[in-house]
């Protein structure tokens, strides 16, 4: 297993998003945090030989994390074509090994059979007017498909989160901070680039 530094340097190519969309809250999830997370991940036994499943997964930064661990598929939905097509000139930088799948589809809704697995995911945090509590049904999904979870959420988020988590078979074993640089992609951002707190949460599902 390479290190956590290590696997964060090998993140440090993928590419972000050419033309972000607001409403979407697409941004690039840092390769510390996505190495950090997927490395926890991996130690709790949650990645490797393991379908992995990336909700809303933009240019496909935490699913190339997780491709890099020896699972055995990766699978990545987006609504937006245009992130998903980065996602797969991301594939071929990153230079993974494993059987990575890019779907175009609704995350909460993803066209897929499956159970057992393990989902990753930065959702929107619903900071957009007319999107609150966005994160609420990725959540939902993971509910239906995994059997552990990982997921970013907005700082404060943990007793939401516990008691989502509780309210539908599952437990929160895991929590930790993180931190999400925040570049200046939209009218409204007034710094060149912002730190935010948030928090991310494993969850194992139907405990």
């Amino acid at each position: 297993m390479v290190t956590k530094s290590a696997l964060a340097q090998q993140l440090g190519v993928v590419a972000g998003f050419d033309d972000p969309r607001a409403p979407l809250e697409q941004y690039r999830t840092p390769p510390e945090v996505a190495a950090s997370l997927v490395h926890t991940a991996d130690l709790q036994g949650d990645i490797e030989g393991r379908t992995v499943v990336d909700l809303g997964c933009g240019t496909g930064m935490l699913a190339l994390a997780a491709a890099l661990r020896g699972p055995q598929r990766v699978v990545g939905i987006d609504l937006d074509a245009d992130p998903l097509a980065t996602a797969r000139d991301n594939d071929r930088r990153v230079g993974t090994t494993s059987t990575v799948e890019w779907v175009r589809a609704d995350a909460t809704k993803p066209p897929l059979s499956m159970t057992n697995a393990t989902v990753v995911m930065n959702p929107p945090f619903g900071a957009q007017d007319g999107n609150e509590h966005a994160d609420r049904a990725f959540l939902e999904t993971a509910s239906e498909i995994a059997t552990v979870s990982y997921s970013i959420h907005n700082e404060g988020s943990q007793s939401f989160v516990e008691s989502f988590a509780a309210d539908n078979g599952g437990e929160v074993t895991h929590a930790f901070a993180v931190e999400l640089d925040i570049p200046h992609q939209f009218d409204f951002h007034e710094s060149d680039t912002e730190t935010i707190d948030a928090e991310a949460f494993r969850i194992a599902w139907g405990t």
